[in-house]
């Protein structure tokens, strides 16, 4: 059985880098091997890990809408070939991209070949951390909705961190979470207030932890380094490892 953990959160909170430190921390701790999934349209988790991507999972998708199927070959054959092409390899876990589609239409076909395929190689893997663009619906629709763990990724901000309720909110409406969900505060300067530990006790999100705003992976992402790379003595992996310990007690 897959243990999965999902991130979620509005954009631009860091839960890309979450999602790498997390694949850091599971590596660390022998949890392998993972299947890593890049869900976000506007995809760069393979930056985090280092790791070069040269077919998506949308580019699949375009080049079966387009009619590149060779004679001969099912859609669901040439789906199955496309994806497995785009796995890529890291140390201890394998990458998958799901990229943006491209043009107008719908994706419905595709994504019924794509959930098929996905639970399918997903049990030759007993971890899966997937990377979420925003909102919920993008998981529900492409993967799985036995969630393990859902972490909420939020910013400092009172947007988002009322953006990290709904979110959790929407997941149990949609009946994705199979275990527990969490929020993850990145960025801070400060501890969190007693207004915003307010608003996520009336929203019923638990918070895990606090990850501090740091110079470093500003550092590391300007120079194009990936963010993995980053030693486990910085403050930030620190509070991160913190987190992921708690979540795997």
């Amino acid at each position: 059985m897959t243990y999965s953990i999902a991130l979620a959160g509005k954009g631009g909170t860091g839960k890309t880098t979450l999602a790498g430190l997390l694949i850091k921390y599971m590596v660390k701790q022998g949890r392998t091997p993972i299947l890593a999934v890049d869900a976000d349209c506007n995809a760069n988790l393979n930056e985090v890990l280092g790791l070069s991507v040269t077919c998506t999972v949308g580019g699949a998708r375009e080049d079966m809408k387009k009619g590149s199927v060779p004679s001969g070959m099912t859609k669901d054959i040439f789906m199955e070939m496309k994806i497995e092409e785009a796995i890529v390899e890291g140390d201890g876990y394998d990458l998958i991209v799901m990229g943006q589609p491209e043009g107008a239409g719908c994706y419905c076909a595709a994504n019924s070949l794509l959930i098929n395929f996905l639970e399918r190689i997903q049990k030759n893997y007993p971890y899966l951390v997937m990377d979420n663009e925003a909102g919920m619906e993008h998981i529900s629709r492409l993967t799985t909705k036995n969630v393990d763990v859902l972490l909420v990724v939020s910013d400092t901000s009172r947007r988002s961190i009322q953006a990290a309720v709904r979110i959790n909110k929407l997941a149990g409406d949609l009946n994705i979470v199979f275990g527990r969900s969490y929020a993850i505060i990145n960025q801070t300067k400060e501890p969190p207030s007693a207004a915003v530990l307010d608003i996520l006790k009336k929203g019923g999100l638990e918070l895990a932890g606090t990850v501090p705003a740091d110079e470093a992976i500003y550092d590391f992402d300007l120079n194009g380094r990936p963010t993995i790379a980053l030693p486990e003595d910085n403050r930030s992996v620190q509070a991160a490892f913190q987190i992921f310990q708690k979540i795997f007690r």
